[in-house]
């Protein structure tokens, strides 16, 4: 574990501080910065921001941005290149330039907190811990270590972000994530907490998870299944969370066509199969993928699929079929769903 009182230091000899999500920021991402600025401005940093790429389309991100008043500012490469003495540059809830971010690669990076698996993270301060269930959980142990003043939005918004992140304390959790939660307890606004977890569903996310459930196909006790063409990009890990729930499967794995790339969602119970290597062994070579043992995303550019043709229905077809061989090979599966290892080890 890191030293927070390094992170003090490092603080306390600065003057403004830019912390940076990463693309399409989750809860866990956003409550985390929240937390660190909280924790800058006890330390004397006037001068906060926090920076977004992409969208914030799921409804429960944005009602956490809503219902919270998150300060947010689309990502500005000006704010991170040149950067006058005594400006910080943070990450949370990502680690490495150029992944998940629209930060150029190389940056220099001075903190960097997260929980997802990543290599060569470097930064002055860096709290990288795998084994943990949610960024905010690091977050909220440092301001219980500081003895730093905690509002009930602050305390609400680090408890949502956890649960969320380990789907109500059922996946990837920790003794540190109940830890963190006993002590938010008693700051958590419970009335704000209800409506963080029941925001409205826009209708167009439920058409796009209607198509995922219409074109699931069931290899054994993995499901793949897409969205064909939407703009709904978080309708993939709804999609994925729900139908990792029907009987007899184990993992599952939604895809989509979001503009002009293929974005992948997947959840996995099994404990033979470690979704994140998965996703990356499948397109690692056209694309970015990967994230934990039970829960993982990644995206590849449509490319050449878009070239082929300009009827979204054959392109749709052919991704459907290319992405689906990748994933089955990934899975060390065939068309039937029988494992090709066995099948090898029987002849």
């Amino acid at each position: 574990m890191s030293d927070v009182q390094a992170l003090q230091s490092i603080l306390l000899d600065a003057d403004e501080i830019t912390i940076v999500c990463h693309n399409n920021p989750d809860p866990d991402c956003l409550a985390s910065a929240l937390a660190l600025g909280r924790i800058a401005a006890t330390a004397g940093i006037d001068e906060r921001r926090i920076l977004y790429s992409g969208d914030i389309s799921h409804q429960q991100n944005r009602a956490f941005v809503n219902l919270l008043e998150v300060d947010l500012q689309p990502f500005d490469p000006d704010l991170v290149t040149d950067r006058p003495a005594g400006s910080l540059l943070a990450f949370v809830d990502h680690s490495v330039p150029g992944e998940n971010n629209n930060v150029p690669p190389g940056t220099l990076v001075d903190i960097v907190i997260d929980h997802h698996p990543a290599e060569d993270v470097s930064g002055r301060y860096v709290d990288h811990r795998e084994e943990i269930g949610a960024t905010a959980t690091i977050l909220t142990t440092y301001l219980e270590s500081l003895e730093v003043d905690l509002s009930s939005t602050l305390a609400t918004a680090l408890l949502f972000a956890i649960r969320q992140e380990t789907l109500g304390f059922l996946r990837g959790t920790t003794p540190a994530e109940y830890e963190a939660a006993s002590f938010l307890q008693e700051y958590v606004d419970d009335q704000l907490l209800r409506q963080l977890s029941s925001p409205a569903v826009s209708g167009a996310t439920v058409d796009a998870i209607a198509d995922a459930i219409e074109n699931r196909v069931v290899r054994g006790s993995v499901l793949l299944s897409h969205v064909g063409r939407t703009r709904e990009r978080d309708a993939l890990p709804q999609a994925a969370d729900y139908l990792a729930t029907l009987e007899g499967v184990d993992t599952a794995i939604v895809f989509g066509i979001i503009d002009d790339s293929i974005q992948f969602s997947g959840r996995s119970t099994d404990p033979r199969i470690h979704i994140g290597n998965v996703l990356n062994e499948a397109f690692d070579d056209v694309g970015s993928a990967g994230g934990h043992r039970e829960m993982a995303g990644g995206q590849i550019s449509l490319g050449l699929f878009a070239d082929y043709t300009n009827d979204d229905t054959q392109l749709v077809d052919m991704v459907e079929q290319i992405v689906s061989a990748r994933l089955l090979a990934a899975l060390n599966l065939d068309e039937s769903g029988e494992d090709r290892q066995s099948e090898t080890t029987e002849e």
